[in-house]
């Protein structure tokens, strides 16, 4: 695996950390970068967002899920488009990525896509105005079709860096405080960096950095049940929760509360793995099936095929690895 990144083989590629059994069991870094680079894994942040609105659920700070979105944000009214269905988008609505609002990242048309909202100051009031989805557009954007639950797929940044306002707000201090003392911290996280946006809203769409280690500690977290060496940091209802299957994005993969589900196949074997997934091809990786968790972390952003690379190098390499 080294001889095939150092010549080229997977672009860009950063750091490859893996555990098996609660062990680290490999670690390497590659482009200048070491176990002290602060990783920017983008989207992988989402993920985090998720967790972090488990623990105010399980804090007793959020009632759960179905809490419409809107009922958090009086201030913000009124909001623009106004429309019933805005009313009662759920906070389980933007975790699935299943709104009904027109926010689609993967169209540059798209009224919400993201970046639309970065000229925007306040990123949490763009995302309320925006408009709902036509009826006519309520059915499958793709092939894909629909999810067990019904649940209209379409990848909305916007709506998830909205559940940080919620989660701010429900917490009464700010995000990036309320996730050093209920998550980071439990786990020995001490370098966590988040974005901001120009209102000073801790961003919990993408950008947050983290060491390969501490990614490495997040994956090992869901892949015990929500526990970190034997203290509860997460209810293990919402980690099961987090990675059932809420939505279908296209024909190989499921989405569940911000993380990614797909099979991944090696040696002839194939096995349901949970992801972190952002821009560039990084990924933070649980097979439960094989008691491994890995980082895969690379810079090859924007880039046609970066996704495609190091899920190659998972199961070529990572999972092939796995004999017993």
């Amino acid at each position: 695996m080294e001889r095939a990144i150092r010549a080229g083989d997977f672009p860009k590629l950063t750091s490859v950390v893996i555990a098996r059994r609660g062990k680290l069991v490999y670690e390497a870094y590659f482009g200048e970068t070491d176990g002290g680079t602060l990783r920017n894994t983008r989207s992988a942040t989402k993920s985090v967002t998720g967790m972090l609105l488990g623990i105010a659920i399980d804090k007793g700070l959020l009632a759960g899920v179905d809490a419409p979105v809107a009922s958090f944000f009086p201030d913000q009214r009124p909001f623009a488009n106004p429309d019933p269905r805005k009313e009662a988008i759920t906070l389980e609505d933007f975790l699935t990525m299943s709104s009904a609002l027109e926010c689609d990242d993967d169209n540059d048309e798209s009224r919400g896509n993201e970046a639309r909202m970065y000229v925007e100051k306040d990123w949490v009031k763009f995302t309320l105005d925006l408009p709902v989805r036509p009826p006519a557009a309520e059915g499958p954007p793709r092939e894909a079709g629909l999810a067990p639950s019904g649940r209209r797929f379409s990848y909305c940044t916007a709506g998830v860096g909205t559940l940080g306002g919620v989660i701010e707000r429900a917490a009464r201090r700010p995000l990036a405080e309320f996730a050093n003392a209920t998550l980071f911290g439990p786990l020995g996280i001490t370098q966590a960096n988040f974005h901001y946006s120009p209102v000073g809203l801790a961003f919990t769409g993408g950008g947050l950095e983290l060491r390969s280690r501490d990614l490495l500690k997040l994956a090992q977290l869901y892949l015990d049940g929500g526990t970190w060496k034997g203290v509860r940091v997460i209810s293990e209802s919402w980690v099961k929760r987090s990675v059932l299957p809420h939505a279908r994005s296209d024909d190989k993969s499921e989405y569940g509360y911000l993380w990614w589900l797909r099979s991944f196949s090696a040696n002839g074997k194939t096995w349901p793995v949970w992801f972190m997934s952002g821009n560039g091809g990084n990924k933070v990786v649980v097979v439960p099936g094989l008691q491994l968790v890995a980082v895969l972390s690379s810079v090859n952003y924007t880039t046609k095929g970066m996704h495609v690379a190091t899920e190659r190098l998972l199961q070529e390499h990572v999972l092939a690895a796995v004999t017993d």
